[in-house]
């Protein structure tokens, strides 16, 4: 028997990584190809452990991607977190398999959490790489999913695009009636995210928001806090523009309520805005202030978090989603057990 068709050890390939000897560790990781998908799988989520805390597998992504065409959708999706991991780290490294990732995206057969993580993915490199990322294909597809995927898929689709805005304004300014549609989705990341995009956009055109300011101006009252301040930045930048002249009449007064009785998020972002309406000076570039891009990628993860933190019995201890009564004890938005 040949021994060498028969993959080594997961415990060979670590090793490998931690020596630094790559061209060694991507020949192991050939022979994991043909094994049993436990034993893929088994694989691909000590490189994900590796990833976290050891050191990277960038090097190994091209070597990868067999596994995300792989006919078990386990494995796909165990190469999907770890691509996610990976573009967590170190976006260049994911730079040379974006081909792959926006392919998995566009499959409309692919199995939904591997078509979010996809997603993930190509957003945290758009921070970074933004023009390689954002073709015109990529954001139509992840706009047009904004209207017919499954909710845990939009939230990544959302964020994705928030990730391009957020890298390059100027992707997303002439996509900003197709981001203003989905204002009043059910869900408040997906609110959250596109808010973050228009208000990125903002940041650079903001005339481009007076099409849509009817439609910001209705996330003032939105139940989620981050949200309506979010949306308060947005109108914010707007009214720098036009002085808020394409602003709905009672947007003022909603922006004085909000800044009486919202949160500390909130209240900064309302004050922004009615100083905007006003004409007082908008904040310089490159403050980390409110109304600059840099502030907005400054504070959106922080949002993030908040905004999905635990709060009670009946949610996910990973993402804070409310869980279904019935079903897998999966979360059907991050795919933790529960």
């Amino acid at each position: 028997m040949d021994e060498s068709a028969h993959p080594p050890p997961v415990e060979e390939l670590v090793k490998l990584l931690d020596e630094g000897a790559y061209d060694d560790a991507i020949a192991c990781l050939e022979r994991f190809e043909t094994a049993p998908t436990e034993e893929r799988k088994a694989a691909l989520e000590a490189l994900r452990r590796l990833e976290a805390d050891g050191p990277t597998v960038g090097p190994l992504l091209p070597s990868l991607t067999p596994f995300f065409t792989d006919g078990e959708r386990s494995v796909r999706l165990k190469t999907a977190k770890l691509f996610v991991a990976v573009s967590e780290r170190d976006p260049d490294a994911v730079v040379s398999i974006l081909p792959v990732l926006t392919d998995r995206l566009a499959d409309p057969d692919e199995f939904y959490f591997v078509r979010a993580r996809a997603a993930e993915a190509l957003g945290n490199v758009a921070l970074e790489h933004a023009d390689e990322v954002a073709s015109p294909a990529v954001v139509a597809e992840l706009q047009i999913g904004l209207s017919f995927d499954e909710p845990e898929v939009k939230e990544k689709l959302a964020k994705a695009l928030a990730d391009i805005a957020l890298g390059d304004p100027d992707r997303l300014d002439h996509r900003v009636p197709n981001l203003a549609e989905h204002l009043g989705d059910d869900d408040e990341l997906v609110r959250y995210y596109l808010c973050t995009a228009l208000a990125a956009v903002g940041c650079a055109a903001p005339e481009a928001l007076a099409e849509e300011a009817d439609a910001l101006a209705a996330r003032l009252d939105d139940e989620n806090d981050y949200v309506r301040g979010r949306a308060a930045e947005a109108v914010g930048l707007l009214a720098c523009a036009d002085g808020g002249d394409s602003l709905p009449p009672e947007t003022a007064s909603r922006l004085r309520e909000g800044y009486e009785d919202g949160t500390t998020f909130v209240r900064g972002r309302a004050q922004f805005a009615l100083d905007a309406m006003d004409g007082r000076e908008r904040p310089s570039e490159g403050s980390i202030e409110v109304g600059a891009l840099d502030g907005l990628r400054a504070t959106t993860d922080e949002a993030v978090e908040e905004i999905t933190s635990p709060d009670g019995d009946g949610v996910c201890p990973s993402c804070g989603l409310s869980l279904p009564d019935f079903g897998p004890p999966m979360c059907p938005r991050c795919g933790s057990p529960y």
